[in-house]
């Protein structure tokens, strides 16, 4: 599984931005996307996955303000990221999850200025 991610930038406080990750290869059996962050010095975490059926979760800290959609048919996800904070710059990776493998994306680069 490739997967490429796409929408990361620089953007003010408040701003929003939306990201986007396409799958390609044996997508068959993805069970499970999300994405995951990493700041500077600190460990990547888990911002908001989704199942193959459509449940999601969410980190406390992007609850009321992040969106993760996913479109199985397109072999795409997306993350809408409102209200954003100077707290939310991070690297944003997506990861798809198989029952044989877990896969990570290069990463893209949110920065939010305050």
């Amino acid at each position: 599984v490739q997967l490429v991610e796409s929408g990361g930038g620089l953007v003010q406080a408040g701003g929003s931005l939306r990201l986007s990750c396409a799958a390609s290869g044996s997508t068959f059996s993805i069970l499970r996307m999300g994405w995951y962050r990493q700041a500077p010095g600190k460990q990547r975490e888990l911002v908001a996955a989704i199942t193959s059926g459509g449940s999601t979760n969410y980190a406390d800290s992007v609850k009321g303000r992040f969106t993760i959609s996913r479109d199985n048919a397109k072999n795409t996800m997306h993350l809408q990221m409102n209200s954003l904070k100077p707290e939310d710059t991070a690297v944003y990776y997506c990861n798809a999850w198989k029952p044989l493998g877990d896969y990570w994306g290069q990463g893209t680069q949110v920065t939010v200025s305050s």
